[in-house]
């Protein structure tokens, strides 16, 4: 297969899963994007092309996908390869600023189902600092922020409350 044609393959198996995993058909995005990096593992390493940065998109998306699908392990691996990526260049005006808050947020929904719930409550919070703090455009800002905190109120719920040590109860003071 020539060089071009294997460019066009990834791309094309990139936008299927994009469309995919928006239209809710979440194994069928999941396979969408093992091509896609399956394909661009087979560009000759001399071509110009954005080897580290498709990786970072295409496992932002098979993270997102395998997060709805319950398979938290392994996307936590796929954040970490995404996470990579973006958290070396990621700049949140930039366009990439959305997908690098997606890897995040699918970090922490992954991190949560894994059962580590402190380190997804850090995560969550994370995310929720970025869509705040992003410049540009952000497709439903608002909505996001909302799933976003309610995350982080179900986490707090769950998590056992921390006291100091030292901490007594105002009427413990009185006996």
């Amino acid at each position: 297969m020539k060089p071009l044609k294997q460019v066009g393959y990834s791309y094309l198996a990139l936008s299927e899963g994009e469309k995919q995993l928006q239209e809710g058909c979440f194994e069928e995005a999941a396979a969408s994007y093992r091509r896609a990096i399956e394909v661009s593992r087979t560009i000759p390493q001399d071509e110009a092309f954005d080897y580290d940065g498709f990786d970072a998109i295409s496992h932002t998306g098979l993270s997102g996908a395998l997060v709805k699908l319950g398979h938290y392990a392994e996307a936590l691996l796929s954040t970490e390869i995404a996470l990579r990526y973006f958290n070396r260049r990621g700049e949140l005006h930039q366009e990439e600023g959305q997908l690098w808050i997606d890897a995040v947020r699918n970090q922490a929904a992954a991190l949560e189902g894994v059962g580590r719930f402190e380190e997804a409550l850090k995560v969550f919070r994370t995310v929720g600092e970025m869509i705040t703090e992003k410049k540009g455009e952000l497709k439903n800002k608002e909505e996001q922020q909302l799933t976003i905190e309610h995350s982080i109120r179900k986490l707090e719920a769950a998590l056992p409350s921390k006291k100091p040590a030292a901490y007594k109860a105002w009427w413990e003071f009185w006996s």
